[in-house]
């Protein structure tokens, strides 16, 4: 028995030959670059961005988008190569098991249900605040209650009085989480089609507040571009670094929360009518469309507002806030936003549950997880426990963690899975030179080895707090391994 078995391609293909026969290659290159977009703009653009701002870059947010998208365009070169030649439901998992062994694969799968998970959880808190937003300044309602709408670690202090409110639990985040898993048990998809027309509200809102905004840019918002290198201490006590290049690092490994979901379009591999073009035109498409709408976006919002205006008033519903103060009378755009961008939240938080509901079922199938998580709903014909267990752990993290928190988390998580992803390329062409690989990665290992670069760069400048969380993740990932994973592999144990 060991740690380091890989699982042969043979066995991979045949697998997908069996378990993927129901799946009809229907989505086009455009389809899968509609379905990126749909993953890739929602909580990351229209509320990492100011946070990124206002923590660590100020104005040098866009050179940190930027940096993001390089790391994102060499890991999703590294992406386009594995998807299109090995196009199974699991992502980087079943990539990492076919190339460096199953304890690999496994400390990968963990880290994707640390990816999908927590970024669903925070795409729920960003709804919840958008929510509140849209009572207060559209329907002309009060808000939900600060302590049902927040975690028990934030607080609010009133100006007059001084008095101290804590959060309880954040309710408007359970209720989206619980609602979308239920519709994803229940098989509800979006349709390409309909997807496309979330795509396309969404991308004209975020052309329509650039266009708009860039007349509202005040040049004293953007000086100095670049602010000196100091350290900002948030309202958790946790310390950034705000300005310099550690600045612009930070920020490039919080807005890189912003292009996760570009992933997901790998697992659509095997319903892409010719993954050989398709893949990479939707895997680096989606990241184009994205970067330029991103830093277009990033220049006008930190040109319209302050970075102090980020730190205290708008905090997740910035955007809203920087229109509904700066630009007068544009306030439809901002009520417009706040009505989109709850459909689009949607949308991403469905994406993330269906990608995490993807990787437990391939765990479940290779033993690595309780064999529930592989079972079908007998009517439905989706894998409804894990969508079950999912909902219990997104819905605790929506719940009862603060937002800034669970997004560094996500970013700390995703960049280490590209880093694999990157190094799967290099030791697949070692150990299967004579694989059919339906598109090839340019310049191996310079790419690969410049995408773990940059990953890495990035999650050096996330800081010490986030490392800390990712090895205590990583450390109760690799206690349930050696506990109950490899006690139950189906590669190590064929008997069971």
């Amino acid at each position: 028995m060991s740690i380091w078995k890989r699982k042969p391609l043979a066995q991979l293909l045949a697998e997908a030959a069996d378990s993927e026969k129901g799946l009809k290659r229907t989505l086009t290159a455009w389809s899968l670059i509609a379905l990126g977009i749909g993953a890739i703009i929602g909580a990351g653009l229209f509320v990492r961005t100011a946070t990124a701002a206002a923590q660590n870059a100020g104005p040098s947010v866009t050179i940190a988008f930027i940096i993001a998208a390089i790391g994102c365009a060499l890991a999703g070169l590294c992406y386009a190569e594995l998807s299109s030649s090995i196009p199974i439901s699991g992502s980087a998992y079943t990539y990492t098991y076919a190339t460096m062994g199953e304890f690999l694969a496994w400390i990968i799968g963990w880290d994707l249900i640390l990816e999908y998970a927590v970024g669903a959880a925070t795409v729920g808190i960003a709804w919840s605040e958008y929510l509140n937003n849209l009572l207060v300044n559209v329907f002309h309602m009060s808000p939900i209650p600060f302590e049902f709408s927040h975690s028990p670690f934030q607080k609010i202090v009133d100006p007059v009085t001084q008095q101290v409110t804590h959060g309880i639990i954040n309710l408007p985040a359970l209720f989206i989480v619980s609602v979308i898993s239920l519709l994803l048990i229940k098989g509800i998809q979006e349709s390409a089609f309909v997807n496309g027309i979330i795509v396309i509200v969404k991308v004209a809102i975020v052309i329509l507040i650039i266009v708009i905004g860039w007349n509202f840019v005040n040049p004293a918002n953007h000086t100095p571009y670049i602010p000196p290198a100091s350290i900002f201490t948030d309202e958790h006590g946790v310390g950034h670094s705000y300005g310099g290049i550690m600045g612009i690092l930070g920020a490039a490994g919080t807005v890189f929360f912003a292009f996760i979901g570009f992933d997901a379009v790998s697992t659509a591999a095997q319903e892409t009518k010719n993954p050989k073009k398709a893949m990479p035109i939707g895997i680096l498409g989606s990241l184009a469309v994205c970067t330029l709408l991103y830093i277009l976006f990033a220049q006008v919002l930190t040109g319209v507002a302050t970075v102090e205006d980020f730190r205290t008033g708008g905090k997740e519903a910035s955007v809203a806030f920087a229109i509904n103060k700066y630009m007068i009378g544009y306030e439809w755009l901002g009520q417009l936003v706040t009505v989109a961008i709850l459909a689009g939240f949607s949308s991403v938080i469905l994406v993330m549950l269906l990608g995490q509901s993807r990787v437990f079922y391939a765990m479940g199938k290779d033993g690595l997880l309780p064999k529930a998580f592989s079972d079908v709903h007998p009517k439905y014909k989706t894998p409804y426990k894990a969508n079950l267990a999912i909902l219990v752990i997104v819905g605790a993290f929506a719940a009862f963690i603060p937002g800034d928190i669970v997004g560094d988390m996500t970013s700390i998580g995703t960049l280490f899975a590209f880093v694999l992803v990157c190094i799967s390329v290099i030791i697949l062409r070692k150990k299967e030179p004579n694989m059919v690989r339906e598109f090839k990665t340019p310049f191996v290992p310079l790419v690969p080895l410049l995408g773990v670069a940059v990953c890495c760069a990035m999650m050096y400048g996330l800081g010490w707090t986030n490392w800390l969380r990712l090895f205590a993740w990583m450390a109760l990932g690799v206690i349930f391994y050696f506990t109950y994973g490899r006690k139950n592999s189906k590669l190590n144990n064929p008997e069971k």
